[in-house]
């Protein structure tokens, strides 16, 4: 795919998702998905609909913003021949998110290149990649750890 293809594609999916029924209830928007998918931004509004008793950031609202991204990310950029799922995440609440919130994702080569050496035989991986959620001052509301499944598919395997 060539450079100009793929920023559509970032594009497109930025939209898609933007519109996404649970993302758009949820207040989650996609700022920027780079080009090469190796970087992602989300906002999350504070609004009547994600608001919880006491006023501030639902928790659930805050996990949503940052559930599919670094497994999108990877999928992009390893290609069709690996399962890329998330497995487990955990999020850690710091402090009350009293209005708009922000996350930043980011994978590098380095990154893609040992999740390709880690699977290589065909064994599974399971990185860890944090995320910290911030409010508009940068002081850190939630972090969260996702734990993703990687791992090449079985016709490639089978060939190799």
């Amino acid at each position: 795919m060539t450079a100009r293809q793929l920023a559509r594609k970032a594009r497109v999916l930025r939209w898609i998702m933007n519109f996404y029924p649970p993302y758009l209830g949820a207040g989650v928007w996609i700022r920027r998905i780079a080009a090469d998918f190796r970087q992602v931004d989300v906002k999350l509004r504070l609004g009547w609909y994600n608001r919880n008793y006491v006023g501030t950031q639902f928790g659930g609202s805050l996990y949503s913003m940052t559930d599919p991204f670094y497994m999108l990310m990877l999928m992009e950029n390893l290609g069709r021949d690996y399962v890329v799922w998330d497995k487990a995440a955990s999020i850690d609440f710091i402090a009350p998110g009293r209005g708009p919130v922000f996350a930043s994702f980011a994978i590098d080569q380095a990154f893609i290149d040992e999740v390709r050496e880690r699977t290589a035989g065909g064994d599974k991986y399971l990185p860890e990649l944090p995320v910290e959620v911030r409010d508009g001052s940068g002081t850190l509301v939630a972090r969260v750890n996702k734990t993703l499944y990687v791992r090449l598919k079985p016709r490639v395997r089978q060939a190799a």
